[in-house]
C-alpha cells in the first residue's frame, strides 16, 4: 500500500516525529510503503494537497481551518506536536536597542516561507502589540542554514523559525527572543490555551475512503512518539539524518531539549486545542468568521485513539 506524503521541511524538530517514524522502519510493519518529498515551507506542501498531486501533508493543524474557510475539507487524523515549536528573535546586530515589538515596525521578518505557521505566529505576537501585519516585511528564507545566513548578512531584522535554527543563533548571543511557543507554558502566554501544531493531514474523503492506510499512518507515528518518550540523546542523534545536525551535534541536542515537550505524546488532538487554533486565526484574519467552521471536520482522534491503546502510549 504505497502513499504519498509532503512536508514543509524535513530537517526541523517540528517534523522529528515522522522523521523517527521513517528512521526506525515504523511503517513497513504496517503494510505502508511511504515516499515522502520535502518542500521549503508549508504553504507549498499544502498546494500540492490542494492540487491532489500527493495524498497527504504533514504539517500544521490550523491549515485545516484556514482551508475550511475557502470551501475545502481536510481533516487532521493524528497529531505530532502540542505546541509550535517557533519562537520570534529579534537581531540583537540589527535592533540592538530592541524594547517591544512596536520597534519592529517597518522591519524585515524573515519566516520559513509566507503563509506559515512561522508567519502566523509572528503575526499574532505583533497584532497583540499594535502592529499590524502590513507594517512590517515577510521575507521567505526556509528553515535551515540559508535563515542562519539571512539573519547574520542582516537581510532580515528579527526571524520567527522553528527549532534547530533559533537555539543555534539564540546561544551565540544572535537574537534575542521575544516570544517562544517551544514549550508548553510559552505557547499558553502566546495562544491563550494548547495550540495543535504538526499533524498528517489530508483531504476529507481521502480519509473516510482509505481509513486502513490512515490507520497505519497514525499506527506508525503513534509508536515514534511513544519511542521518542524514553529515547536519550544518543538515540537520537544515531537516528537522525547526518545532515540534519547542521554541523553541530551540541547545539542540536541542545535544541532538541527545548522542544522535547511540546512533541505528542499519544497522537490526539485536544478540543479545547482546537478552539485555540481557531480563535487565533480569527484574531488577525478579518476574513475568517469562526461561527461558519466545523471545527469536528478539522481533525478525527479515532485512529490516534486505537494506536494509542495498542502501543500503551
Amino acid at each position: 500500500n504505497g502513499v504519498s506524503i509532503e512536508v514543509g521541511a524535513n530537517g526541523t524538530f517540528y517534523y522529528v516525529p515522522l522523521t523517527m517514524a521513517e528512521q526506525l522502519g515504523y511503517f513497513k510493519p504496517e503494510g505502508l510503503d511511504v515516499e515522502i518529498t520535502d518542500f521549503n515551507g508549508g504553504p507549498r506542501a499544502l498546494q500540492s494537497l490542494a492540487d491532489r498531486t500527493v495524498d497527504v501533508v504533514n504539517g500544521a493543524y490550523e491549515h485545516t481551518i484556514n482551508l475550511q474557510s475557502r470551501n475545502q475539507f481536510m481533516q487532521s487524523f493524528v497529531l505530532m506536536g502540542r505546541a509550535p515549536q517557533i519562537a520570534l528573535g529579534v537581531s540583537t546586530r540589527a535592533v540592538p536597542n530592541y524594547r517591544a515589538p512596536i520597534d519592529l515596525r517597518g522591519r524585515k521578518i524573515g519566516v520559513s516561507a509566507p503563509g506559515s505557521s512561522t508567519n502566523m505566529v509572528a503575526n499574532l505576537v505583533l497584532s497583540r502589540a499594535g502592529v499590524k501585519s502590513g507594517e512590517v516585511s515577510y521575507v521567505g528564507v526556509g528553515t535551515s542554514s540559508a535563515a542562519l545566513s539571512a539573519l547574520r548578512t542582516g537581510q532580515i531584522d528579527a526571524m520567527s523559525n522553528t527549532e534547530p535554527v533559533m537555539t543555534m543563533l539564540e546561544q551565540r548571543g544572535e537574537v534575542k527572543i521575544i516570544s517562544d511557543t517551544r514549550t508548553l507554558k510559552g505557547t499558553q502566554d502566546v495562544f491563550g490555551g494548547p495550540m495543535p501544531a504538526a499533524c498528517f493531514y489530508a483531504h476529507a474523503e481521502f480519509v473516510q475512503k482509505h481509513p486502513n492506510t490512515c490507520q497505519a499512518m497514525a499506527s506508525a507515528v503513534v509508536h515514534a512518539l511513544k519511542w521518542l518518550q524514553t529515547a536519550g540523546p544518543s538515540d537520537i542523534i544515531k537516528t537522525v539524518p547526518d545532515a540534519y545536525l547542521l554541523g553541530d551535534r551540541a547545539l542540536y541536542l541542545a535544541s532538541f531539549n527545548k522542544v522535547r515537550e511540546a512533541i505528542s505524546l499519544d497522537g490526539m488532538l485536544p478540543d479545547d486545542g482546537a478552539r485555540t487554533a481557531l480563535r487565533a486565526l480569527a484574531s488577525f484574519d478579518a476574513g475568517l468568521k469562526p461561527e461558519k467552521i466545523d471545527l469536528a471536520r478539522t481533525y478525527t482522534n479515532e485512529f490516534a485513539r486505537r494506536a494509542k491503546d495498542r502501543f500503551k502510549a
